[in-house]
């Protein structure tokens, strides 16, 4: 989740991805992404296991700011809202 192009990055796991970016646009959960304003989905990336989603997770949480814009812009170089893509 982004706020802006370029701007603050948010990097989540969930089992239910359409359902938690909706939790993220519209502010109900309180945290991170309320307080930076984090509702674009701007990239994700499935997994077939919670165990190897949370890995990646962490292996991405752990890089450079660098390395996640690289993700974004590979997938998304337009930095469009993906949210409506996922129904």
């Amino acid at each position: 989740m982004a706020n802006t192009l370029n701007g603050t990055l948010y990097t989540g796991v969930t089992s239910n991805l359409p359902r938690r970016a909706h939790e993220h646009r519209t502010g109900l959960v309180k945290g991170f992404t309320s307080r930076y304003g984090c509702k674009l989905l701007v990239w994700y990336e499935p997994h077939g296991s919670m165990l190897d989603a949370i890995a990646r997770e962490k292996q991405i949480k752990s890089g450079s700011r660098r390395a996640k814009l690289a993700l974004i812009e590979a997938m998304n170089p337009d930095w469009r809202d993906l949210y409506d893509d996922l129904a």
